[in-house]
């Protein structure tokens, strides 16, 4: 093994260097599950609606669709009259009896938002910096002020070029703190599975590796830090685009980006905020990393004399959900992509590391307490190789997770054909 490379995001928040493993611990199932698979495409297009929410009614149980618009949902027998809530930013929410349901091929048309807007276009706030600030100031009033217990699943993928090099995925309780508490978020892991191709590794994409905090950092509303502070601020230029809505709310959208002239790495996106409570319903963006020397600081800390390492891709979205008036913390996800150049090789490498966190249910938790520390995961552990679990098609069990799209069933067939050679 050569030297070791610490690729890490401002902050040591997204990147992290390892050197501890998990166990996959063992449980069961006590409630009979019904499984529902389908799509969730625009009404018109037909095109699919990637992350599309879809929520039983008067539960916090909840699946999101990947890429392709698709979705798996699992439902305990006892809910299958239930009303599936489906929505997704910018279409009109849809609410359809689990009764309707088919097992494997449901297909939800969602019809694009026809209110009109321009009234709330009038009535915008007229500094979008300042509506920025209010919805950070407001976020104990907005979120959650309780602890809960949240079930997540977890999805990280490294590629190396095109092709994938390892795949981990995980069943988490997330500790989640209020969000007026500056006390951090626990995880303990339920179960996981994890599968490395050494061969397309070499040692720079070993220490590519993420992890369920990285994904959980995203939250904006909890951990402000990571993106905008009182200082930074006044770095970054917001303006308004074209309102929209989500849920039938109407929405704000706040474009940001840093100031010309600046040699900082900051950020760019947009942020999508409630007109009516000011809550932040989602975001999305990027790492200016235009400036390779400011961006490749931030996330190299050390490398191979012989290498010139550098991020060419750093994309944020987060996503969040109401119940009962409070808005929480609900999807994730991750894309990093750097390239890797060595001396006196004709060849440069380019890795991507992709990851993704949905929360599918979630409880209040009474007394605030946390699992014993021994219980927990770090924020620098990564899963353990497990590779069993993908030859088993009931391996989560009851448990709701992101359906995988056909790049990483695709992957999961490979590994599971290598495991009956084996």
């Amino acid at each position: 093994m050569s030297s070791l490379y610490n690729f890490t995001q401002p902050k040591n928040r997204f990147l992290i260097l390892i050197s501890c493993f998990l166990l996959v611990s063992h449980f069961s199932f006590s409630q009979n599950i019904q499984e529902y698979k389908g799509r969730v495409v625009d009404s018109k297009t037909n095109d699919p609606l990637a992350l599309a929410d879809l929520v039983i009614t008067n539960t916090n149980i909840s699946t999101v669709t990947n890429t392709e618009g698709e979705f798996l949902l699992k439902v305990p027998s006892n809910l299958s009259s239930s009303i599936v809530t489906i929505s997704f930013l910018g279409y009109k929410q849809k609410d359809v009896s689990l009764v309707n349901f088919k097992a494997k091929s449901t297909k939800i048309k969602l019809e694009e938002a026809a209110t009109v807007l321009a009234q709330i276009d009038l009535n915008a706030p007229k500094n979008a910096k300042s509506l920025v600030k209010k919805a950070l100031k407001l976020k104990g009033e907005n979120y959650f002020n309780t602890s809960v217990v949240m079930t997540g699943f977890y999805r990280e993928t490294i590629k190396k070029r095109k092709k994938n090099a390892s795949l981990s995925e995980a069943v988490l309780e997330i500790y989640k703190t209020p969000y007026s508490s500056g006390k951090r978020d626990g995880i303990r892991l339920i179960k996981s599975r994890k599968n490395t191709n050494y061969s397309r590794l070499d040692t720079i994409a070993l220490k590519l590796q993420g992890g369920p905090f990285s994904a959980l950092y995203t939250d904006i509303m909890k951990y402000p830090e990571f993106i905008f502070t009182e200082d930074n601020l006044s770095l970054y230029n917001f303006t308004f685009n074209r309102s929209t809505q989500i849920n039938d709310r109407l929405v704000y959208v706040v474009a940001f980006k840093q100031k010309e002239g600046l040699n900082d790495a900051l950020y760019y996106g947009k942020l999508f905020i409630d007109a009516n409570s000011y809550a932040l319903t989602s975001a999305t963006y990027n790492l200016d990393v235009s400036n390779r020397a400011a961006a490749t600081e931030l996330f190299v800390k050390k490398k191979p004399r012989k290498a010139t390492v550098y991020p060419t891709e750093a994309g944020y979205k987060v996503n969040y959900r109401v119940r009962d008036g409070k808005w929480y913390y609900g999807y994730s996800n991750i894309s990093l992509t750097f390239k890797v150049n060595w001396k006196n090789r004709l060849f440069n490498n380019r890795y991507t590391l992709q990851s993704e966190m949905a929360i599918t249910d979630w409880k209040y938790n009474a007394t605030g307490q946390m699992p014993k520390l021994k219980d927990r995961i770090k924020p620098n552990t990564i899963l353990i190789d497990e590779v069993s679990g993908f030859g088993d098609p009931d391996f989560w069990g009851e448990y709701n997770i992101i359906e995988p799209e056909k790049s990483i069933e695709s992957a999961i067939r490979k590994i599971s054909k290598q495991l009956k050679k084996e």
